[in-house]
């Protein structure tokens, strides 16, 4: 028989749900905690002596009015200035690098334009330059528990390994194993797909709180997509799942970066919006500027501009029916890009997802925007670098306080 798990384990897991807690919901009093995680009161104080104990959280007397008479339940805070990732964001007009403390608080942040056609290594020391800058501007005593970066391709799983991007080619270079080399924090950078950064965003802390199925459709020069079923973020066999962009809504349709004919990404992408909008490059502006652009010309009233998101609208519709019928989620998401041609062209991809889907997934289906704008693919980058500490806080401190990466008077236990 296969033994149960041991006291060590439980506080472990236990240890790592209550960081978890306070990680994504804020400041919470011991009496809340005990509430929400099932947990008596002398376990919950036990569990914040260690972590406070370790640097990862702090407890106070509770702030302002509405404090109850008598002895008041401590407040636990996470440590968010002492304890941050570094997320790396690679666009393919922009790169935005930032340090985000425990509780996912952006506390400092680098933001930069890139050439489409600009080198490899360029793209490296302008992301090596960022970090650098936000690692110095830390307190003395901070520690750096992790690091991801989103890129807009195809990343293996096993080995972050980018196998393919098609808007923005980056050859031989192992991103992430050359970034964590040169910045030198002992700590290695996970390089994941950027639309699966913005589904696991969403999820954690945007539009699809409390959704555990949902789908992510992000836009920047190409399109793609992230799945959370049943709460876990869908990656395949070799964390390939997701290419939304490229699944062909249109047979003999237009050309694809990919190399096929018919992508969602070659109907409904930034140049193919910007082609039928008659405003092809060279523009003025390019990007997610181009692409609002556009959009408030077709409010303003512009025909041509009308017509061109009607168009992208339609094969847009199309490929949200496919995935309505094919995943079932309660919530289709549009992030990037997608945010603005979905508010450009909201009535028409509901046309085309009302004749197109399947009357029972289709009933309870939502379609909303990201809530968290812009950012969706950096605050999934650091979700995902907090993942470690979150499942083994103690254990991830003290394996990195061995190396030196924070100052000793803070001790691990």
């Amino acid at each position: 028989m296969k033994a149960g798990p041991s006291q060590e384990d439980i506080r472990r897991h236990n240890l790592g749900t209550l960081l978890r807690f306070v990680h994504l919901r804020g400041p919470a009093s011991r009496a809340t905690l005990a509430e929400s995680l099932g947990l008596n009161r002398s376990t919950i104080m036990a569990l914040t002596s260690d972590l406070t104990a370790a640097g990862l959280v702090r407890e106070e007397l509770p702030r302002g009015p509405g404090r109850r008479a008598g002895r008041p339940s401590l407040v636990v805070r996470p440590e968010s200035t002492r304890v941050y990732v570094l997320a790396f964001e690679v666009g393919v007009d922009r790169l935005v690098v930032a340090r985000v403390g425990l509780g996912g608080v952006v506390l400092d942040r680098r933001e930069g334009t890139r050439a489409r056609d600009s080198d490899p290594s360029d793209l490296l020391g302008m992301l090596v330059a960022g970090a650098r800058s936000l690692v110095r501007k830390a307190e003395r005593d901070a520690v750096c528990v992790g690091a991801a970066l989103g890129f807009p391709g195809t990343v293996r799983r096993s080995d972050d390994m980018i196998m393919f991007g098609p808007n923005l080619d980056v050859g031989d270079l192992r991103l992430g194993d050359a970034l964590s080399r040169r910045l030198g924090l002992g700590i290695p950078v996970s390089v994941c797909n950027d639309a699966n950064l913005g589904a696991l965003a969403e999820h954690e802390r945007g539009a699809g709180v409390g959704c555990d199925n949902l789908i992510y459709l992000h836009g920047d020069v190409g399109v793609g997509g992230g799945i959370i079923a049943h709460g876990r973020l869908l990656g395949g066999d070799e964390g390939f799942g997701g290419e939304i962009g490229h699944m062909i809504v249109n047979p003999g349709g237009r050309q694809c970066a990919c190399g096929s004919k018919g992508c969602l990404e070659a109907e409904v992408g930034e140049r193919t919006l910007l082609a039928h909008a008659g405003r092809e490059e060279p523009v003025d502006k390019a990007g997610r500027d181009a692409v609002r652009d556009v959009v408030d010309a077709a409010d303003r009233g512009d025909i041509v501009a009308r017509e061109a998101l009607h168009r992208v609208g339609t094969w847009l519709g199309l490929g949200v029916a496919n995935l309505v019928n094919v995943f079932n989620p309660g919530l289709v998401i549009f992030g990037g890009t997608l945010r603005d041609i979905y508010l450009g062209a909201a009535a028409q991809i509901r046309s085309v997802l009302a004749t197109g889907a399947l009357d029972a997934p289709r009933e309870k289906v939502r379609l909303r925007t990201a809530a968290l704008g812009d950012d969706t693919t950096l605050v999934g980058a650091a979700e995902f670098a907090f993942a470690e500490v979150l499942a083994d806080p103690l254990q991830v401190l003290a394996r990195l306080r061995s190396v030196d990466v924070a100052s000793p008077s803070t001790s691990g236990r």
